[in-house]
């Protein structure tokens, strides 16, 4: 919803004798008539890119052999996302933990015992390509993951997306400023200011736990809304 406001107020300091539009004549303490006005400006865009995290978890009654069964699936992971185009550059690792698993006891201090160690190691994947996000899932399942985490898209044309926004959010607010000044009897004057402020970010999360793959997997981007939003402000002319 725009927000649209008409008031008069000391917006801006005229020169003493300052001619203003209809040929009156202000001074320099005299107030000037301003119309006030936002605007929303939104564009759809379909990503064309991907972030996910895929992790491998493991558990032995050892920390070490824990860490040596991840160590070599996650090996088996990282290669088999290579194997699909996807660079070193474009491959990081996002958490690596080792943490004892417990049991109760039954003993008097009443201390629990560890019967096991689990170590899980994720990477974040950067997809320049959405259409390789399924098939890059699956043959990460297929060699030894079992924790797919955080998938969202983006646009790499976000920014010209965002003008384009941002050119409708002034055209909608210069619509309601020139109702509002006619309606009060004017016309708009010369722009004062203008300014953006910061609008919803775009962005579809993700996020799924799996133990095996099951042929293709289907994912879809769908399409993001982008929105940018202003705020302008103009002279008014009493006509």
């Amino acid at each position: 919803m725009r927000i649209v406001a008409l008031f008069l107020g000391l917006a801006i300091a005229l020169p003493l004798h300052a001619q203003q539009d209809g040929g009156r004549t202000a001074t320099a303490n005299e107030p000037v008539a301003t119309v006030t006005a936002s605007g929303r400006g939104d564009t759809r865009i379909t990503p064309d890119r991907a972030t996910l995290s895929i992790g491998v978890e493991t558990k032995a009654a050892t920390a070490a052999q824990a860490s040596a069964d991840n160590a070599r699936k996650q090996r088996a992971v990282i290669d088999a996302i290579k194997a699909l185009g996807i660079s070193d550059q474009q491959i990081s690792t996002a958490d690596f933990s080792v943490y004892p698993e417990t049991a109760p006891t039954a003993k008097p201090d009443g201390v629990p015992r560890i019967v096991g160690y689990t170590v899980t190691n994720t990477v974040r994947v950067d997809v320049q390509h959405v259409d390789q996000v399924g098939t890059l899932i699956d043959a990460a399942l297929g060699k030894g993951a079992n924790t797919i985490n955080s998938l969202s898209f983006y646009a790499s044309n976000e920014d010209d997306a965002r003008r384009s926004a941002l050119a409708l959010a002034v055209q909608h607010a210069r619509g309601d400023a020139e109702a509002m000044a006619k309606g009060a009897g004017g016309r708009l004057g010369d722009l004062i200011e203008v300014t953006s402020q910061a609008g919803p970010e775009p962005g579809q999360p993700f996020a799924v736990r799996m133990s095996m793959s099951a042929g293709a997997t289907p994912i879809s981007p769908g399409s993001q809304t982008v929105s940018a939003q202003v705020s302008a402000r103009w002279g008014f002319v009493k006509e």
